[in-house]
């Protein structure tokens, strides 16, 4: 039956509450079923081993509606459980236009910050039509489903509430091409890895400090990447290069990197990485963990020393948006189903790039710029913003 057939059908709303067990839906139904009524509309929620259903149904033909009622009203004492069924006309009132998924992370996720949430999306003309949980370990995600406010003005808005109280809030439009996002490309230092590569040489070579100031201007966008680049690397001219397997030996993936990957990888997902790093470190990383992209400079090596120089193409800002491309193409998804992480200035234009950009525990000027930011220090919660249940990791944990 159509939402145009059902509009001004009388109908039940028939709600069973109680302590959840195996075959209550099945119960209900049969008893239901003794009425000829037709289903316009279920919903269930089991919440710390209590059931809540709701099934909304035409109403019996013939009179029988009092018969019904009784009839629910003992099967459900039966089972100790608690109904209540509510008269009316038609199904659940139209969505306004604009649907967005509205992702929130908390760690923890108090009742102020989640009032607060739900009073922004409001205030924009929003209707939270549905809530769920999609994760409560390492982080607390929920989803809010939302129609009748625009994307990007929702977007736009629950980021400035978000940064004021301290969680992060992902808003993406609704529809299927969310789950269609089957390229993830991110950056390697302080994203993937907890380090700055060119500080572990730096450490091998006795200017770690001098290195760690010119990263750290970069990464504020002070400097230019790539003069800063060649400033740093010359600093680690002569270090004999059987220094590259001892960094590798150094590198500590961020919290939550394999499980992101690997979750990805069992969804179907490609995954990548674009560095301003080292080859000698990506490539590394790539075998490792079943990387299908990942591009970075590469350290000069001659006579077994470093030369305090680089080859090859530069992978900078503008260069790390143009691997995204790159990627995206050779893997056949198109740009607006690519999602970027990354941490740093010179991640932005990659981030803008993508159809998801995400500031990982990020820079301010990242994250005032990407899509939406992730400020806990767990990597797979990025699975969540892809609206990715923490049921559905460790499925893939398993396998």
């Amino acid at each position: 039956m159509s939402a145009s057939q059902t509009s001004d059908v009388p109908t039940l709303l028939v709600k069973i509450f109680g302590k959840d067990r195996p075959g209550i839906t099945a119960g209900l139904f049969d008893t239901l079923a003794a009425y000829s009524v037709d289903v316009v509309d279920i919903e269930q929620v089991v919440t710390r081993g209590r059931i809540v259903l709701c099934v909304l149904v035409t109403k019996p033909a013939g009179g029988s509606e009092g018969e019904l009622r009784a009839t629910v009203h003992s099967w459900a004492e039966s089972l100790k459980l608690q109904a209540e069924i509510l008269s009316g006309t038609g199904d659940n009132r139209p969505r306004g236009s604009g649907r967005s998924h509205v992702t929130v992370l908390g760690h923890p996720l108090t009742a102020e910050s989640t009032a607060i949430i739900a009073s922004r999306i409001t205030a924009t003309g929003g209707n939270i039509d549905r809530i769920f949980r999609l994760a409560k370990y390492p982080v607390t995600a929920v989803e809010f489903a939302v129609s009748g406010a625009e994307t990007e003005p929702l977007r736009t808005a629950l980021a400035t509430t978000a940064a004021q109280i301290g969680v992060d809030v992902a808003v993406v439009s609704a529809g299927l091409h969310r789950r269609a996002q089957r390229l993830v490309v991110m950056d390697v230092d302080s994203t993937l890895i907890q380090d700055e590569v060119i500080e572990l040489f730096a450490a091998h070579a006795g200017c770690e400090a001098e290195v760690a100031e010119v990263t750290e201007r970069a990464m504020r966008g002070e400097l230019d990447f790539e003069q800063s680049l060649h400033a740093r690397v010359a600093l680690l001219a002569g270090l004999d290069a059987s220094v590259v397997d001892k960094v590798r030996s150094e590198v500590r993936l961020t919290p939550g990197a394999r499980t992101l990957i690997r979750t990805l990888k069992m969804l179907g997902y490609q995954v990548g990485v674009v560095s301003g790093g080292f080859t000698q470190v990506t490539d590394d990383l790539r075998e490792r963990l079943g990387l299908d992209f990942a591009s970075a400079n590469t350290l000069e090596i001659v006579d077994g020393k470093l030369t305090g120089k680089v080859t090859g193409e530069i992978v900078d800002r503008a260069g790390k948006a143009r691997l995204l491309r790159r990627f995206a193409a050779e893997a056949g998804v198109p740009l607006a189903q690519t999602v970027a992480i990354g941490d740093g200035a010179n991640d932005l234009d990659m981030l803008n790039a993508a159809g998801l950009g995400v500031a990982f525990n990020a820079k301010p000027v990242v994250r005032e710029a990407a899509h939406t930011a992730v400020n806990v220090p767990f990597l797979d919660a990025v699975l969540y913003l892809l609206g990715i249940t923490r049921e559905e990791v460790e499925a893939a944990d398993l396998a």
